[in-house]
């Protein structure tokens, strides 16, 4: 049956990480990762993802990220964001106030295939240290072609103290 969502990998935390990676794209199918109760250990941080090497599951932390969102609040105006060469782009915000938190949808494209961009569309939905749910859209395009296998989540300050990673294939 088509778009039926596949589980390959699940990574759950309960104590404090300074990053979660999840791995196991192989194929050159769409994969999505949902991430859900996603938490902060410092206040008023944002949120960094990079691709993960299927040469050796590191993160590419090269200068090769561009990406662009627009971002919705509840409590003020929308921003329009657009970033070229960056090494660590920022998909979010989080931080350890009453109810902050983040859940995001991510569509991963041409992970596996060498000759191609890698890139994913991703949508956030947080509870900021202002105590307003955000919403973003946006994409990003790693621009370098190389085969890649999953998606590194780090937080630019603190650590990542609570949340489910979980990677699917759409089939």
């Amino acid at each position: 049956m088509a778009g039926q969502l596949v589980q390959v990998d699940t990574e759950t935390v309960t104590s404090a990480v300074s990053s979660v990676s999840v791995l196991g794209i192989t194929t050159d199918d769409v994969y999505m990762v949902a991430v859900s109760g996603m938490k902060s250990s410092s206040d008023i941080t944002n949120l960094n993802i990079q691709v993960t090497k299927s040469s050796d599951n590191s993160a590419d932390s090269t200068s090769n990220y561009d990406y662009a969102y627009k971002k919705l609040r509840t409590g003020s105006s929308f921003d329009n964001t657009g970033v070229q060469n960056d090494s660590n782009p920022t998909l979010g915000n989080g931080g350890t106030g009453t109810g902050e938190m983040a859940n995001y949808i991510i569509y991963c494209y041409n992970f596996n295939d060498s000759s191609e961009f890698s890139y994913f569309t991703y949508e956030p939905t947080t509870f900021d240290f202002q105590g307003e749910l955000v919403g973003n859209t946006g994409s990003l395009v790693h621009t370098v072609n190389q085969s890649c296998n999953g998606l590194l989540f780090k937080y630019h300050t603190g650590n990542i103290t609570s949340g489910t990673f979980t990677l699917y294939k759409v089939t």
